[in-house]
């Protein structure tokens, strides 16, 4: 078969498929108020077609789909994960003893600014957002709910933290892959973030002290708090040792142990605990893992909190990331989506331009590729040199990594952050959107940032020189090999 001459793929025909595909996502998810998946399918089918014109065969566009998958494959293992882990701690009781003693320490008042903080706090001692809000955030939801409060702000404070936390942990994947790409000390990278992401967490506290005042103690709210709490305990066996599973999983991930042994050793717990202590059988058990927990109490609220978990909960969420990430797949690599940042980069005139650049280079990436990972990857190969050439320190680009990558991946439904949000906490982007404050502000603030040039570090005339000799140092190197 005679062999295509591929063409390089012009910035027009790199937005179709993108433009086409949110067309598409608006009229299905807004107007008709169906799930993503078809849209995305639509916007993979156009690529893949642009892709074709421009001298792809159907044998390397199957390749980008399948390379885009295999980016998710980690994050399609933890999401599953997680589902066991819910199953298996809604049927051990938990869940219902993290609820039960949340309801007995925590005010209505005071607590969106006591689960971000909490979050906040564990997030950065276990560097993962995902585990916090898959732990400390599914039972938070609990306790907010119990507490009459909107499950939308309940997430946004949740993800607050979780986010503030990952973002400055040392111990955080992103952290340190944003740190490693730009070729940043990882400690001046987490301090040169304190600027951007502390007012940002202040602002968030101080709109969740705000919100949290609608939410008192009267009797009405007392009422419901005590007759919830009264329900869980008559449905579970309710003991603080059962408070050391999640703080064990917790420990673990702490103490560096990879995320998949320690969730699986949650579920161990967690299966073991719904056997023994809440006399459930081995068949119930399983069912717990597979198909979630299952119980009816009378109570509307207990009911809904405590129905849920299991892998097949996942699934959705699992399908939806698999297929975003074959249309990120084949926008990164048929190189649309380097013609769409080629085209920002030709715009890019002033420092503040550049950053403003990356941070909306990291939101698209967000959009297209559907991967917290890939919107931090792809802009720092793109923008790297353009950062070097107007003299500025790393840690700038590394910043505006996080800042637009890492923050803004959960306002996509479509991406891989926004599903397991989803799929952990029950709530869509459309309702916690709103209230995910830090993840809202940070952003802008590093955008005034940019304007206004506060905290934006130049190269010294020494760094320069050394950078300078670094390279001619690795060319030298490469033309030896």
């Amino acid at each position: 078969m005679k062999q295509r001459e591929k063409r390089d793929i012009s910035i027009w025909w790199a937005i179709l498929p993108l433009v086409l595909m949110i067309l598409v996502m608006i009229v299905t998810v807004v107007k008709l108020e169906q799930g993503p998946h078809m849209p995305l399918i639509v916007g993979t089918s156009l690529a893949a077609i642009v892709a074709w014109r421009h001298g792809f065969s159907w044998k390397e566009i199957e390749e980008m789909m399948y390379k885009g998958i295999r980016l998710a494959l980690p994050a399609v293992v933890i999401i599953m994960l997680v589902g066991l882990v819910i199953g298996s701690w809604m049927g051990g009781g938990i869940v219902a003893t993290m609820i039960f003693y949340g309801l007995k320490i925590i005010t209505p008042s005071w607590f969106l600014v006591a689960i971000a903080l909490i979050c906040a706090i564990v997030s950065l001692a276990i560097g993962s957002s995902w585990s916090t809000m898959a732990t400390i955030g599914v039972a938070g939801m609990g306790i907010g709910l119990s507490m009459g409060i909107p499950a939308g702000m309940v997430a946004g404070a949740v993800i607050s933290g979780a986010y503030f936390g990952d973002k400055m942990s040392p111990l955080s994947d992103t952290t340190n892959l944003a740190a490693g790409l730009t070729g940043t000390d990882l400690f001046d990278h987490i301090k040169h973030m304190l600027y951007t992401t502390v007012p940002g967490l202040l602002i968030a506290l101080g709109v969740f002290t705000f919100l949290g005042r609608k939410f008192g103690t009267g009797e009405a709210e007392l009422t419901s708090i005590a007759k919830t709490s009264q329900v869980m305990q008559d449905s579970f066996i309710i003991s603080p040792w059962l408070l050391l599973v999640p703080l064990a999983v917790i420990l673990m991930v702490a103490l560096k142990v990879p995320a998949v042994p320690a969730l699986i050793i949650g579920i161990v717990l967690g299966f073991l605990s719904h056997v023994t202590l809440q006399g459930g059988s081995f068949a119930d058990a399983l069912d717990a893992l597979q198909s979630g927990f299952a119980i009816e109490t009378g109570n509307q609220l207990v009911d809904k909190l405590f129905n849920g978990g299991g892998l097949d909960s996942m699934m959705y969420t699992v399908s939806m990331t698999l297929v975003a990430m074959t249309f990120g797949g084949i926008l990164e690599y048929s190189g649309m989506l380097r013609a769409i940042m080629n085209q920002l980069l030709n715009v890019v005139k002033s420092t503040s331009s550049l950053i403003i650049s990356t941070i909306g280079a990291c939101v698209m990436t967000n959009a297209t590729c559907s991967e917290q990972y890939i919107s931090i990857v792809v802009p720092s190969r793109m923008f790297s040199k353009a950062y070097k050439d107007k003299g500025l320190n790393s840690k700038n680009l590394s910043r505006a990594l996080e800042d637009g990558g890492t923050l803004t991946s959960v306002f996509i439904p479509w991406n891989t952050c926004g599903v397991f949000i989803f799929g952990t906490l029950g709530v869509s982007v459309v309702e916690y959107g709103p209230y995910a404050i830090l993840n809202l502000v940070v952003p802008l603030i590093s955008i005034i940032y940019a304007l206004t040039g506060f905290t934006i570090v130049k190269l010294t005339p020494e760094e320069v020189t050394e950078m300078n000799a670094k390279e001619e140092r690795l060319e030298m190197e490469a033309q030896l090999e």
